[in-house]
């Protein structure tokens, strides 16, 4: 039996089956199961579904596989779990913040391979233009936090990564002062980079760098709190954090 609900819904939204398939990251041929053959996507799919269409999930399906619980909502805000950062697709970094319209924000230590991409400052750089928050968090160079994660890692050379980072950015400080550079002295857990309601989570992990340790990769659902919990660190970094001097950049 086909699901005239969710067909109505796509409708509703001026969105056709590839629009879909392409917001939730699956197959178009999936979605045309879900509507000519009745078929129930997977939770995190229902849910994804639900909030790119605007509307309750039990509008779209209301079997006994519906999400109910706080803690299912939460489970079906993890898009996918790559093993290690290298994993990630390439482009997926830039994708994602390319769909940002209201938060771009990055909350790293060094984050120097993005910081060495030149097609991210220019994604930057449009960005603040069309009037998104954008907001870069480094590690402060010269914090404790700093010097032990680089300890962590197996190396100290933290601090001159950062500076790297900041070298690499400089360009930025002055041409778009609208973009938000600041330095924390945080303990990180976990790099985290925001698009509106989409986050990669790379976790870290005692004694390898984060280049080897997993990446989660989030969207925010209407009653989950997964996401939120990331996000929430984000703005506590932030309100604590200070802003880039050029001895910083220096070390001088």
């Amino acid at each position: 039996m086909s699901n005239e609900r969710l067909r109505s819904a796509l409708l509703a939204r001026g969105m056709t089956v590839l629009d879909l398939a392409e917001a939730i990251e699956v197959n178009p041929k999936t979605v045309e199961r879900w509507i000519t053959q009745g078929k129930v996507p997977y939770r995190r799919h229902q849910y994804a579904t639900a909030s790119v269409l605007k509307v309750d999930v039990t509008t779209l399906w209301n079997d006994d596989r519906a999400v109910e619980s706080a803690s299912d909502l939460s489970k079906a805000e993890i898009v996918t779990v790559y093993p290690h950062r290298h994993m990630v697709p390439n482009g997926l970094w830039r994708e994602m913040y390319a769909r940002a319209e209201t938060h771009l924000d990055v909350l790293v230590y060094s984050g120097l391979w993005l910081s060495e991409d030149p097609l991210f400052h220019d994604l930057l750089k449009e960005k603040v233009h069309a009037s998104t928050q954008v907001r870069i968090l480094l590690g402060d160079p010269d914090c404790a936090a700093v010097q032990q994660r680089g300890i962590d890692e197996g190396h100290r050379i933290m601090d001159g990564k950062i500076r790297n980072a900041l070298v690499n950015y400089r360009p930025l400080f002055t041409s778009h002062p609208d973009i938000g550079f600041r330095l924390h002295d945080a303990t990180l857990y976990n790099s985290l980079f925001r698009s509106d309601d989409e986050m990669l989570v790379n976790t870290h992990v005692y004694g390898i760098g984060a280049y080897m340790a997993p990446v989660l990769h989030l969207r925010r659902l209407p009653g989950g709190g997964l996401f939120d919990t990331y996000a929430n660190s984000i703005e506590q970094t932030w309100g604590s954090a200070r802003p880039v001097t050029e001895l910083d950049i220096t070390g001088a």
